[in-house]
């Protein structure tokens, strides 16, 4: 009788064996397909980074979903010359420059300034629109009119950002961050900030969108240009992504997608490096 239980106990082992080892094969052999699928594609997948709430570069198409805007039109245009299968990840800015150094994406568009503190972590490419930083305020207030104004005022900014670092060098400012610049902009309609510091044309393009209760003020504060960053771990993906855009240069690609989103023609030089002053 002993003998017997014994029998049927290895019996019962050997078949669960079988089992789950049958099992792990179906489960490779799922893998290997899938993989097989992408490899036939010939398409490499790019993970992409990018604040997805910062119109017109990157926002979502309440409609569709889709994150559209003239940061996803070059970067898929970009994918599409270098045969790339571009996945956007979406999340905060001041999240980005962290995902890049641990490689966790491949690359981040997201109208980001090229500067030196971002360069000693991460690489750019070359850069792709000239920008620089302004103030609107509530439609409302005549008592802003410039820089010079927001001496001691309340200014809302988005966090790890050049206009937050721009509004910290104002004497006496009380800096508020915020995680979008949407939040900032909300802030500043509820009167909870005196005026927000920001890319002038996603300030000027969220006034063109209705938003009549503010307006800009002053000059431009600094000349910034934006460039696509990339892991300084990669830099096959940064030639690629320069040869891409030199392409889309020659092509006329780039100029289109410029026109489409800002109604004009770009400066000659991009993409490529600003000319000497």
């Amino acid at each position: 009788m002993q003998k017997s239980f014994k029998w049927a106990l290895t019996v019962l082992v050997v078949l669960a064996v079988a089992l789950a080892a049958a099992g792990c094969g179906g489960q490779q052999a799922a893998q290997n397909k899938a993989g097989g699928e992408q490899q036939a594609t010939g398409k490499q997948v790019v993970r992409v980074a990018s604040d997805t709430a910062y119109a017109p570069f990157e926002f979502q198409d309440t409609s569709t979903g889709n994150y559209i805007g003239f940061d996803m039109d070059l970067i898929n245009a970009i994918g599409k010359v270098n045969n790339w299968d571009v996945k956007v990840r979406s999340m905060n800015f001041d999240g980005i420059v962290p995902a890049l150094e641990s490689s966790s994406v491949d690359a981040a568009i997201s109208a980001m300034t090229i500067n030196a503190e971002r360069k000693k972590k991460v690489n750019f490419s070359l850069p792709y629109y000239q920008s620089g930083q302004s103030i609107i305020v509530q439609a409302s207030n005549n008592s802003i009119k410039g820089w010079n104004d927001l001496k001691g005022k309340k200014i809302g900014v988005q966090i790890a950002t050049t206009g937050a670092d721009e509004a910290r060098k104002i004497p006496g400012a009380k800096v508020t961050d915020y995680n979008t610049i949407n939040e900032a902009f909300m802030a500043l309609k509820n009167g909870n900030v005196d005026a927000v510091v920001n890319d002038y044309p996603v300030n000027a393009y969220f006034i063109k969108q209705g938003n009549k209760d503010v307006k800009l003020v002053g000059d431009l504060r600094t000349s910034e240009v934006y460039g696509i960053a990339v892991p300084k771990s990669k830099p096959e993906t940064l030639a690629k992504i320069n040869s891409a855009l030199e392409t889309l240069k020659k092509n006329g690609q780039f100029a289109e997608i410029y026109k489409k989103w800002f109604g004009q023609a770009p400066p000659d030089f991009l993409p490529g490096e600003p000319p000497a002053k």
